[in-house]
Protein backbone atom coordinates (compact mmCIF):
# COMPACT_ATOMS: atom_id res chain seq x y z
CA UNK A 1 0.00 0.00 0.00
CA UNK A 2 1.40 3.44 -0.78
CA UNK A 3 2.46 5.86 1.87
CA UNK A 4 1.88 9.64 1.47
CA UNK A 5 3.14 12.61 3.14
CA UNK A 6 2.70 16.04 2.61
CA UNK A 7 4.89 17.76 1.79
CA UNK A 8 4.15 21.22 3.87
CA UNK A 9 5.96 20.46 6.95
CA UNK A 10 7.95 21.79 9.99
CA UNK A 11 11.91 21.15 9.13
CA UNK A 12 13.66 19.80 12.22
CA UNK A 13 16.78 21.49 13.32
CA UNK A 14 19.79 18.96 12.62
CA UNK A 15 22.87 19.19 13.77
CA UNK A 16 25.23 19.09 10.46
CA UNK A 17 27.75 20.51 8.39
CA UNK A 18 27.43 21.80 5.43
CA UNK A 19 28.90 22.03 1.42
CA UNK A 20 27.38 23.56 -1.88
CA UNK A 21 26.94 21.46 -5.23
CA UNK A 22 26.55 22.53 -8.29
CA UNK A 23 24.13 21.28 -10.67
CA UNK A 24 22.75 22.02 -13.81
CA UNK A 25 19.64 20.72 -16.01
CA UNK A 26 18.13 20.14 -19.45
CA UNK A 27 14.38 20.15 -20.26
CA UNK A 28 13.04 16.48 -20.17
CA UNK A 29 14.46 13.76 -18.10
CA UNK A 30 18.09 14.64 -16.11
CA UNK A 31 20.01 12.30 -13.25
CA UNK A 32 21.37 13.75 -10.14
CA UNK A 33 23.73 11.97 -7.79
CA UNK A 34 23.37 13.74 -4.03
CA UNK A 35 26.75 13.08 -1.92
CA UNK A 36 24.49 14.30 1.33
CA UNK A 37 21.37 15.05 2.89
CA UNK A 38 19.21 17.62 1.81
CA UNK A 39 16.15 17.78 3.62
CA UNK A 40 16.48 21.50 5.53
CA UNK A 41 13.63 22.76 3.67
CA UNK A 42 10.53 21.43 1.39
CA UNK A 43 12.04 19.77 -1.62
CA UNK A 44 9.76 22.44 -3.71
CA UNK A 45 11.99 25.13 -2.56
CA UNK A 46 15.09 23.47 -3.26
CA UNK A 47 14.80 22.95 -6.43
CA UNK A 48 13.92 25.77 -9.69
CA UNK A 49 10.58 26.12 -10.63
CA UNK A 50 11.36 23.85 -13.71
CA UNK A 51 11.79 20.51 -12.02
CA UNK A 52 8.54 19.18 -11.97
CA UNK A 53 9.13 15.80 -11.20
CA UNK A 54 11.62 14.00 -8.66
CA UNK A 55 12.09 10.17 -9.07
CA UNK A 56 14.57 8.41 -6.03
CA UNK A 57 16.01 5.04 -7.62
CA UNK A 58 15.88 2.61 -4.31
CA UNK A 59 18.24 -0.06 -4.79
CA UNK A 60 16.38 -3.43 -4.81
CA UNK A 61 19.14 -6.51 -4.83
CA UNK A 62 16.10 -8.73 -5.74
CA UNK A 63 15.25 -7.43 -9.03
CA UNK A 64 16.42 -7.31 -12.29
CA UNK A 65 15.88 -4.08 -13.70
CA UNK A 66 16.79 -3.60 -17.31
CA UNK A 67 18.86 -5.96 -19.87
CA UNK A 68 18.83 -3.60 -22.69
CA UNK A 69 17.85 -0.38 -21.60
CA UNK A 70 16.87 1.01 -18.32
CA UNK A 71 13.44 1.01 -16.79
CA UNK A 72 10.95 3.52 -17.33
CA UNK A 73 10.21 4.90 -13.99
CA UNK A 74 7.08 3.59 -12.80
CA UNK A 75 4.75 4.52 -9.68
CA UNK A 76 3.78 1.47 -7.49
CA UNK A 77 7.28 -0.34 -7.47
CA UNK A 78 9.62 -0.81 -5.07
CA UNK A 79 12.66 0.24 -7.20
CA UNK A 80 10.90 3.92 -7.29
CA UNK A 81 9.47 6.95 -4.96
CA UNK A 82 7.95 9.82 -6.88
CA UNK A 83 7.78 13.42 -5.74
CA UNK A 84 5.41 15.74 -8.10
CA UNK A 85 5.28 19.22 -7.72
CA UNK A 86 2.30 20.57 -6.37
CA UNK A 87 0.33 17.23 -5.99
CA UNK A 88 1.23 16.40 -2.04
CA UNK A 89 -1.12 13.08 -2.57
CA UNK A 90 0.38 11.66 -4.96
CA UNK A 91 4.10 12.36 -3.26
CA UNK A 92 5.63 9.54 -1.65
CA UNK A 93 8.84 11.54 -0.12
CA UNK A 94 9.70 14.87 1.31
CA UNK A 95 12.73 14.49 1.81
CA UNK A 96 16.18 14.25 -0.37
CA UNK A 97 18.46 11.40 1.17
CA UNK A 98 22.47 11.36 0.91
CA UNK A 99 24.15 8.99 -1.02
CA UNK A 100 21.27 8.22 -3.46
CA UNK A 101 20.56 8.83 -7.08
CA UNK A 102 17.66 10.61 -8.12
CA UNK A 103 16.02 11.03 -11.76
CA UNK A 104 14.71 14.99 -12.22
CA UNK A 105 12.14 16.01 -14.90
CA UNK A 106 12.15 19.42 -16.10
CA UNK A 107 9.69 21.28 -18.00
CA UNK A 108 10.97 22.03 -21.78
CA UNK A 109 12.77 20.17 -24.31
CA UNK A 110 16.16 19.00 -24.77
CA UNK A 111 17.34 22.19 -26.09
CA UNK A 112 16.25 23.85 -22.85
CA UNK A 113 18.83 24.60 -20.68
CA UNK A 114 18.08 25.10 -17.03
CA UNK A 115 20.30 28.02 -14.87
CA UNK A 116 22.59 26.09 -12.98
CA UNK A 117 21.41 26.02 -9.27
CA UNK A 118 23.39 25.52 -5.94
CA UNK A 119 21.95 23.09 -3.56
CA UNK A 120 23.29 23.12 -0.13
CA UNK A 121 23.43 19.24 1.61
CA UNK A 122 25.11 17.52 4.68
CA UNK A 123 27.45 15.43 2.99
CA UNK A 124 27.82 11.33 3.93
CA UNK A 125 30.44 9.10 3.71
CA UNK A 126 30.50 7.55 0.47
CA UNK A 127 28.90 4.28 0.37
CA UNK A 128 27.33 2.35 -2.66
CA UNK A 129 26.03 -1.69 -3.20
CA UNK A 130 25.74 -3.46 -6.87
CA UNK A 131 23.42 -5.50 -8.02
CA UNK A 132 24.52 -8.73 -9.56
CA UNK A 133 22.49 -9.18 -12.80
CA UNK A 134 20.62 -6.08 -12.33
CA UNK A 135 20.29 -1.77 -12.60
CA UNK A 136 22.67 -0.17 -10.66
CA UNK A 137 21.88 3.39 -10.78
CA UNK A 138 25.18 5.36 -9.02
CA UNK A 139 26.89 8.44 -8.95
CA UNK A 140 30.93 8.30 -7.51
CA UNK A 141 32.60 10.96 -5.43
CA UNK A 142 35.01 12.05 -8.51
CA UNK A 143 37.91 15.01 -8.42
CA UNK A 144 36.91 18.09 -10.75
CA UNK A 145 40.64 18.24 -11.74
CA UNK A 146 40.47 22.32 -13.17
CA UNK A 147 37.32 22.01 -15.86
CA UNK A 148 37.62 18.15 -16.26
CA UNK A 149 37.06 14.88 -14.47
CA UNK A 150 38.44 11.65 -14.30
CA UNK A 151 37.11 9.45 -17.26
CA UNK A 152 35.16 6.10 -16.71
CA UNK A 153 38.50 3.75 -17.76
CA UNK A 154 41.33 5.69 -15.09
CA UNK A 155 38.33 5.69 -12.49
CA UNK A 156 37.13 2.28 -13.24
CA UNK A 157 40.67 0.78 -13.55
CA UNK A 158 40.65 -1.14 -10.38
CA UNK A 159 37.01 -2.61 -11.04
CA UNK A 160 36.84 -3.60 -14.51
CA UNK A 161 33.68 -5.36 -14.01
CA UNK A 162 32.10 -2.03 -14.66
CA UNK A 163 33.43 -1.14 -17.72
CA UNK A 164 33.66 -4.26 -19.53
CA UNK A 165 32.75 -4.89 -23.15
CA UNK A 166 29.45 -7.17 -22.27
CA UNK A 167 28.45 -4.14 -20.10
CA UNK A 168 26.23 -1.19 -20.58
CA UNK A 169 26.56 2.24 -18.89
CA UNK A 170 23.71 4.96 -20.00
CA UNK A 171 23.54 8.85 -19.04
CA UNK A 172 20.60 10.78 -19.06
CA UNK A 173 20.93 14.21 -21.59
CA UNK A 174 17.78 15.42 -21.13
CA UNK A 175 14.51 14.81 -23.56
CA UNK A 176 11.53 12.84 -22.93
CA UNK A 177 12.39 9.13 -22.20
CA UNK A 178 13.25 7.17 -25.36
CA UNK A 179 16.20 5.86 -27.75
CA UNK A 180 17.94 9.18 -27.43
CA UNK A 181 17.83 9.39 -23.32
CA UNK A 182 19.59 8.19 -22.11
CA UNK A 183 21.79 7.55 -24.06
CA UNK A 184 24.54 4.84 -23.77
CA UNK A 185 28.33 5.42 -23.12
CA UNK A 186 30.09 3.52 -25.60
CA UNK A 187 33.68 5.54 -25.07
CA UNK A 188 35.07 4.80 -21.72
CA UNK A 189 38.36 6.28 -22.58
CA UNK A 190 37.08 9.68 -23.54
CA UNK A 191 33.92 10.45 -21.19
CA UNK A 192 33.98 11.58 -17.50
CA UNK A 193 32.56 10.47 -14.63
CA UNK A 194 30.67 13.77 -12.99
CA UNK A 195 30.28 13.93 -9.58
CA UNK A 196 27.18 15.44 -9.95
CA UNK A 197 25.24 13.24 -11.73
CA UNK A 198 24.20 9.57 -11.68
CA UNK A 199 24.59 6.55 -14.44
CA UNK A 200 22.98 3.10 -15.24
CA UNK A 201 25.05 0.56 -15.12
CA UNK A 202 24.47 -3.26 -15.85
CA UNK A 203 27.36 -5.02 -14.79
CA UNK A 204 27.31 -8.34 -13.76
CA UNK A 205 28.87 -8.00 -10.13
CA UNK A 206 27.96 -7.61 -6.49
CA UNK A 207 30.76 -4.76 -4.92
CA UNK A 208 30.86 -2.07 -2.60
CA UNK A 209 33.06 -0.34 -5.16
CA UNK A 210 32.69 3.66 -4.78
CA UNK A 211 36.39 4.29 -6.53
CA UNK A 212 40.28 3.29 -6.41
CA UNK A 213 40.08 3.68 -2.44
CA UNK A 214 37.96 2.19 -0.53
CA UNK A 215 37.40 4.21 2.67
CA UNK A 216 35.49 2.46 6.00
CA UNK A 217 34.92 4.32 8.89
CA UNK A 218 34.21 3.23 12.90
CA UNK A 219 31.41 5.54 13.13
CA UNK A 220 29.38 5.11 9.87
CA UNK A 221 28.02 8.91 9.93
CA UNK A 222 31.61 9.73 9.46
CA UNK A 223 33.71 11.60 12.52
CA UNK A 224 30.94 12.14 14.57
CA UNK A 225 32.22 12.65 18.40
CA UNK A 226 28.87 13.81 19.53
CA UNK A 227 29.15 14.54 23.57
CA UNK A 228 31.52 12.01 24.03
CA UNK A 229 33.69 10.27 21.47
CA UNK A 230 37.08 10.26 21.56
CA UNK A 231 38.39 8.13 19.11
CA UNK A 232 37.49 7.39 15.24
CA UNK A 233 39.28 5.07 13.24
CA UNK A 234 39.65 5.26 9.06
CA UNK A 235 40.42 2.56 7.43
CA UNK A 236 41.57 3.44 3.67
CA UNK A 237 42.47 0.45 1.10
CA UNK A 238 44.61 0.86 -2.35
CA UNK A 239 43.04 -1.04 -4.73
CA UNK A 240 45.58 -0.14 -7.39
CA UNK A 241 48.78 -1.92 -7.48
CA UNK A 242 50.65 1.36 -7.59
CA UNK A 243 51.19 3.59 -4.50
CA UNK A 244 48.75 6.22 -4.06
CA UNK A 245 49.42 9.95 -1.87
CA UNK A 246 46.75 10.52 0.04
CA UNK A 247 45.53 13.98 1.31
CA UNK A 248 43.58 15.02 3.64
CA UNK A 249 42.92 18.33 4.98
CA UNK A 250 40.55 20.18 7.19
CA UNK A 251 37.84 22.00 6.11
CA UNK A 252 35.45 24.85 7.58
CA UNK A 253 31.47 23.83 7.02
CA UNK A 254 29.44 26.58 4.93
CA UNK A 255 27.03 28.77 7.67
CA UNK A 256 23.69 26.72 8.26
CA UNK A 257 20.42 27.38 6.39
CA UNK A 258 18.10 28.97 7.81
CA UNK A 259 16.51 27.35 10.96
CA UNK A 260 19.25 25.16 11.39
CA UNK A 261 21.96 24.41 14.25
CA UNK A 262 24.61 27.23 14.48
CA UNK A 263 28.13 26.14 14.27
CA UNK A 264 30.22 27.90 17.31
CA UNK A 265 33.07 26.22 14.90
CA UNK A 266 35.20 23.97 13.35
CA UNK A 267 36.00 20.16 15.26
CA UNK A 268 39.53 20.58 16.95
CA UNK A 269 40.78 17.38 15.41
CA UNK A 270 43.69 15.37 16.22
CA UNK A 271 45.19 12.55 14.47
CA UNK A 272 47.01 10.28 16.60
CA UNK A 273 50.68 9.10 15.67
CA UNK A 274 52.58 6.41 17.00
CA UNK A 275 55.88 7.11 19.23
CA UNK A 276 57.71 4.91 19.52
CA UNK A 277 59.36 5.70 22.01
CA UNK A 278 56.48 5.90 24.68
CA UNK A 279 55.04 2.84 22.13
CA UNK A 280 51.75 4.77 22.50
CA UNK A 281 49.96 6.87 20.23
CA UNK A 282 49.76 10.51 20.90
CA UNK A 283 47.44 13.45 19.40
CA UNK A 284 48.59 16.16 17.15
CA UNK A 285 46.76 18.82 15.86
CA UNK A 286 45.21 18.91 12.72
CA UNK A 287 46.57 22.70 11.95
CA UNK A 288 46.69 21.77 7.84
CA UNK A 289 46.84 19.31 4.87
CA UNK A 290 48.97 16.24 5.59
CA UNK A 291 49.42 13.47 3.47
CA UNK A 292 50.23 9.51 3.94
CA UNK A 293 51.16 7.49 1.63
CA UNK A 294 49.63 3.80 0.70
CA UNK A 295 51.27 0.98 -0.94
CA UNK A 296 49.91 -0.60 -4.17
CA UNK A 297 47.12 -3.59 -2.97
CA UNK A 298 47.47 -2.31 1.10
CA UNK A 299 45.49 -0.75 3.38
CA UNK A 300 46.50 2.09 6.63
CA UNK A 301 44.43 2.82 9.48
CA UNK A 302 44.22 6.26 10.16
CA UNK A 303 43.16 7.21 14.14
CA UNK A 304 41.80 10.31 14.63
CA UNK A 305 40.77 12.30 17.73
CA UNK A 306 39.45 15.47 19.58
CA UNK A 307 40.78 17.99 21.70
CA UNK A 308 37.99 18.76 23.68
CA UNK A 309 39.68 21.05 25.84
CA UNK A 310 39.94 23.45 22.47
CA UNK A 311 35.91 23.49 22.56
CA UNK A 312 34.55 26.72 24.25
CA UNK A 313 31.12 27.48 24.85
CA UNK A 314 28.51 25.28 26.75
CA UNK A 315 27.21 21.96 26.73
CA UNK A 316 25.00 22.91 23.99
CA UNK A 317 27.30 24.14 21.68
CA UNK A 318 27.59 22.50 18.46
CA UNK A 319 30.90 21.76 16.46
CA UNK A 320 31.45 20.69 12.73
CA UNK A 321 33.78 20.89 9.83
CA UNK A 322 35.15 18.30 7.38
CA UNK A 323 38.40 16.56 6.63
CA UNK A 324 38.35 16.12 3.12
CA UNK A 325 40.59 13.51 1.34
CA UNK A 326 41.90 13.51 -2.44
CA UNK A 327 44.52 10.98 -4.10
CA UNK A 328 47.66 11.63 -5.72
CA UNK A 329 45.73 10.54 -9.19
CA UNK A 330 43.39 13.52 -9.05
CA UNK A 331 40.52 10.67 -8.72
CA UNK A 332 38.34 10.95 -5.69
CA UNK A 333 37.39 13.98 -3.66
CA UNK A 334 35.71 12.66 -0.09
CA UNK A 335 34.36 15.12 2.57
CA UNK A 336 34.51 13.07 5.43
CA UNK A 337 32.02 15.15 7.68
CA UNK A 338 33.31 15.91 11.48
CA UNK A 339 30.81 16.82 14.24
CA UNK A 340 31.18 17.16 17.74
CA UNK A 341 29.31 18.42 20.52
CA UNK A 342 30.43 19.61 23.82
CA UNK A 343 29.91 17.63 26.64
CA UNK A 344 28.48 18.20 30.13
CA UNK A 345 31.36 17.28 33.25
CA UNK A 346 28.22 17.72 35.26
CA UNK A 347 27.46 14.66 37.50
CA UNK A 348 28.66 11.63 39.92
CA UNK A 349 31.74 9.81 38.79
CA UNK A 350 33.10 7.13 40.14
CA UNK A 351 36.35 5.39 39.18
CA UNK A 352 40.04 4.34 40.81
CA UNK A 353 42.75 5.95 41.48
CA UNK A 354 45.92 3.79 40.97
CA UNK A 355 48.72 3.94 43.31
CA UNK A 356 52.34 3.84 42.15
CA UNK A 357 54.59 5.51 44.08
CA UNK A 358 54.72 6.08 47.91
CA UNK A 359 57.84 8.40 49.59
CA UNK A 360 59.76 5.71 51.45
CA UNK A 361 61.05 7.28 55.39
CA UNK A 362 63.04 4.32 55.96
CA UNK A 363 66.77 5.14 56.46
CA UNK A 364 68.81 3.96 53.54
CA UNK A 365 65.95 2.99 51.80
CA UNK A 366 64.69 6.38 49.31
CA UNK A 367 62.46 5.98 46.42
CA UNK A 368 58.98 5.95 46.30
CA UNK A 369 57.70 2.58 43.56
CA UNK A 370 55.50 0.14 44.88
CA UNK A 371 56.33 -3.34 44.47
CA UNK A 372 52.80 -3.66 43.30
CA UNK A 373 49.82 -0.65 42.26
CA UNK A 374 46.69 -0.90 44.51
CA UNK A 375 43.48 0.91 44.04
CA UNK A 376 41.27 3.55 45.82
CA UNK A 377 37.87 3.97 44.74
CA UNK A 378 36.94 7.28 43.85
CA UNK A 379 33.74 9.44 44.30
CA UNK A 380 33.20 12.38 42.67
CA UNK A 381 30.36 14.88 42.10
CA UNK A 382 30.41 18.23 39.98
CA UNK A 383 26.83 20.21 40.15
CA UNK A 384 25.73 22.70 38.22
CA UNK A 385 27.39 25.66 39.20
CA UNK A 386 30.73 23.45 38.60
CA UNK A 387 31.24 23.10 42.19
CA UNK A 388 33.28 19.43 42.57
CA UNK A 389 32.71 17.35 45.70
CA UNK A 390 34.71 14.37 47.07
CA UNK A 391 32.18 11.83 48.41
CA UNK A 392 32.81 9.11 50.92
CA UNK A 393 29.63 7.58 49.89
CA UNK A 394 26.41 8.10 47.77
CA UNK A 395 23.38 6.84 47.31
CA UNK A 396 21.48 6.70 43.97
CA UNK A 397 17.71 5.87 44.23
CA UNK A 398 14.49 7.56 44.58
CA UNK A 399 14.28 10.39 47.04
CA UNK A 400 12.38 11.14 50.26
CA UNK A 401 10.88 14.53 49.15
CA UNK A 402 8.11 14.88 46.66
CA UNK A 403 8.09 14.41 43.75
CA UNK A 404 10.61 11.76 44.78
CA UNK A 405 12.35 11.90 41.48
CA UNK A 406 15.16 9.75 41.21
CA UNK A 407 18.42 11.18 42.54
CA UNK A 408 22.04 11.46 44.25
CA UNK A 409 21.93 11.75 47.78
CA UNK A 410 25.11 11.42 50.37
CA UNK A 411 23.35 9.84 53.24
CA UNK A 412 20.72 6.81 53.23
CA UNK A 413 18.07 9.11 55.28
CA UNK A 414 17.73 11.03 52.43
CA UNK A 415 16.10 8.14 50.54
CA UNK A 416 12.23 7.26 50.25
CA UNK A 417 11.96 4.89 52.90
CA UNK A 418 10.11 2.04 50.98
CA UNK A 419 11.89 2.28 47.77
CA UNK A 420 15.52 1.13 49.47
CA UNK A 421 15.52 -1.86 47.87
CA UNK A 422 16.11 -0.35 44.09
CA UNK A 423 18.46 2.32 45.43
CA UNK A 424 21.96 1.43 45.34
CA UNK A 425 24.78 2.57 48.01
CA UNK A 426 28.58 3.30 46.06
CA UNK A 427 31.25 3.40 49.15
CA UNK A 428 34.66 4.48 48.94
CA UNK A 429 36.45 2.56 51.61
CA UNK A 430 39.43 4.10 52.09
CA UNK A 431 38.06 7.80 53.77
CA UNK A 432 36.12 7.77 56.98
CA UNK A 433 31.71 7.59 56.28
CA UNK A 434 29.34 10.50 55.84
CA UNK A 435 32.25 12.92 54.43
CA UNK A 436 31.50 15.25 51.75
CA UNK A 437 34.66 17.69 50.92
CA UNK A 438 34.25 20.31 48.69
CA UNK A 439 37.43 20.99 46.36
CA UNK A 440 38.94 23.65 45.12
CA UNK A 441 39.65 24.38 41.45
CA UNK A 442 37.58 22.55 38.67
CA UNK A 443 36.25 19.22 37.38
CA UNK A 444 38.08 19.67 33.77
CA UNK A 445 39.97 19.36 30.70
CA UNK A 446 43.11 20.39 31.35
CA UNK A 447 42.28 21.54 35.10
CA UNK A 448 42.99 20.46 38.96
CA UNK A 449 40.68 19.83 41.86
CA UNK A 450 42.39 19.86 44.91
CA UNK A 451 40.29 18.27 48.44
CA UNK A 452 41.51 17.59 51.88
CA UNK A 453 40.59 14.83 53.70
CA UNK A 454 40.26 14.78 57.36
CA UNK A 455 40.14 11.64 59.34
CA UNK A 456 39.82 12.87 62.91
CA UNK A 457 41.94 11.43 66.09
CA UNK A 458 38.24 9.55 67.11
CA UNK A 459 37.41 8.59 64.17
CA UNK A 460 36.85 4.50 63.45
CA UNK A 461 39.12 4.60 60.21
CA UNK A 462 41.56 6.34 61.84
CA UNK A 463 45.06 3.47 61.92
CA UNK A 464 45.89 4.30 65.15
CA UNK A 465 42.46 3.93 67.02
CA UNK A 466 42.09 -0.20 67.82
CA UNK A 467 39.84 -0.68 70.61
CA UNK A 468 41.51 -3.95 71.40
CA UNK A 469 45.37 -2.41 71.81
CA UNK A 470 46.44 -0.48 75.32
CA UNK A 471 48.46 2.20 73.21
CA UNK A 472 45.46 2.59 70.80
CA UNK A 473 42.06 2.42 72.81
CA UNK A 474 41.66 6.07 73.91
CA UNK A 475 41.72 5.20 77.39
CA UNK A 476 43.80 5.41 80.74
CA UNK A 477 45.91 2.61 81.71
CA UNK A 478 42.99 1.30 83.90
CA UNK A 479 41.07 1.44 80.94
CA UNK A 480 38.69 4.25 82.41
CA UNK A 481 38.02 7.35 79.81
CA UNK A 482 40.41 10.28 79.87
CA UNK A 483 39.28 13.01 82.46
CA UNK A 484 39.01 16.47 80.66
CA UNK A 485 40.59 19.37 83.05
CA UNK A 486 38.19 20.48 85.42
CA UNK A 487 37.41 16.89 86.24
CA UNK A 488 34.90 16.53 82.95
CA UNK A 489 34.72 13.04 81.27
CA UNK A 490 34.92 13.18 78.15
CA UNK A 491 32.34 12.04 76.38
CA UNK A 492 32.29 12.32 72.80
CA UNK A 493 35.90 13.05 72.41
CA UNK A 494 37.48 10.29 74.74
CA UNK A 495 41.24 11.73 74.53
CA UNK A 496 43.24 14.86 73.37
CA UNK A 497 44.12 14.68 69.34
CA UNK A 498 47.80 13.41 69.01
CA UNK A 499 47.91 11.84 72.47
CA UNK A 500 47.08 8.45 71.49
CA UNK A 501 45.67 8.81 68.15
CA UNK A 502 46.51 11.60 65.87
CA UNK A 503 44.65 13.16 63.56
CA UNK A 504 45.79 12.40 60.02
CA UNK A 505 45.24 14.44 57.06
CA UNK A 506 45.20 13.86 53.41
CA UNK A 507 45.78 16.61 50.91
CA UNK A 508 44.81 15.37 47.58
CA UNK A 509 45.50 16.64 44.30
CA UNK A 510 43.31 15.33 40.92
CA UNK A 511 45.32 16.74 37.67
CA UNK A 512 42.99 16.03 34.30
CA UNK A 513 44.97 15.32 31.25
CA UNK A 514 44.23 15.51 28.00
CA UNK A 515 44.87 12.38 26.98
CA UNK A 516 45.05 9.17 29.03
CA UNK A 517 48.14 8.37 31.05
CA UNK A 518 50.69 5.56 30.33
CA UNK A 519 49.21 2.36 31.05
CA UNK A 520 45.53 3.34 30.55
CA UNK A 521 43.80 0.92 28.56
CA UNK A 522 40.72 3.40 27.26
CA UNK A 523 40.31 3.40 23.63
CA UNK A 524 37.18 5.78 23.82
CA UNK A 525 35.50 8.96 25.55
CA UNK A 526 38.57 10.67 27.30
CA UNK A 527 38.26 13.60 28.01
CA UNK A 528 33.95 13.08 28.38
CA UNK A 529 32.41 10.12 29.74
CA UNK A 530 36.29 9.10 30.92
CA UNK A 531 38.22 11.55 32.95
CA UNK A 532 41.75 10.96 34.72
CA UNK A 533 45.51 11.94 34.64
CA UNK A 534 47.99 12.25 37.40
CA UNK A 535 47.12 11.98 41.40
CA UNK A 536 49.23 13.19 43.82
CA UNK A 537 48.74 12.76 48.24
CA UNK A 538 50.18 14.30 50.86
CA UNK A 539 49.27 12.51 54.24
CA UNK A 540 50.46 14.47 57.23
CA UNK A 541 49.92 13.03 60.76
CA UNK A 542 50.54 9.09 60.01
CA UNK A 543 54.19 9.69 60.29
CA UNK A 544 56.84 12.83 62.18
CA UNK A 545 57.16 13.77 58.35
CA UNK A 546 55.04 14.40 55.49
CA UNK A 547 54.44 11.20 53.37
CA UNK A 548 54.04 11.91 49.69
CA UNK A 549 52.10 9.68 47.35
CA UNK A 550 51.82 9.39 43.54
CA UNK A 551 49.88 7.85 41.08
CA UNK A 552 46.96 8.27 38.01
CA UNK A 553 43.46 8.17 38.25
CA UNK A 554 40.46 7.62 36.05
CA UNK A 555 37.30 8.21 36.41
CA UNK A 556 33.80 7.44 34.38
CA UNK A 557 31.08 9.64 34.77
CA UNK A 558 28.06 7.21 36.11
CA UNK A 559 25.21 9.67 36.39
CA UNK A 560 24.41 13.36 35.02
CA UNK A 561 21.98 14.10 37.45
CA UNK A 562 24.09 17.42 38.78
CA UNK A 563 22.57 18.28 42.28
CA UNK A 564 23.55 16.23 45.25
CA UNK A 565 21.43 16.02 48.15
CA UNK A 566 22.83 16.02 51.38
Amino acid sequence: MRVFFLLLITVASVHAQWKTETYSFQGGWNSIYLIGDASQDAIGNLFPAEVVEIWRWNSNPTQVQFTQSPQTPSGGTPEWSVWRRGFPAESEFSELNGQTAYLVKCLGTASTSIPAFDLKQTPLPPTAAWVRNGANLMGFPTFKNGLNFPTFATYFATFPAAIVSNTQIFQYVGGELGPSNPIQVFSTLGEEVDRSKAYWFSAEAVENFVGPLDIQLTNGSGLDFGRNGSIISVRIRNRSNTAVTVTLSPQASEAPPSGQTPILAPVPLTRLVFNPATLRFEPQAIAGPFTEEIPGSSTVELRFGIDRGAMAGDQDSFFASFLRLTDSGNLMDVWLPARAQNTSLDGLWIGDITVSGVESKVPGSPGSTTPRDFKLRTILHRDGSGTARLLSQVFLGQLDVAPNDVGLCSVESLLKQDAKASARRLVAAHMPLDQVITGSGSVAVPGALSCEITVPYNDPTNPFLHQYHPDHDNKDARFQDFVLPGGVTATTAKISDGVEAPAITRSCTFTFTASPPAGSEVTSGWGSSVLGGTYTETISGLHKETITVSGTFELRQASEINTLSQ
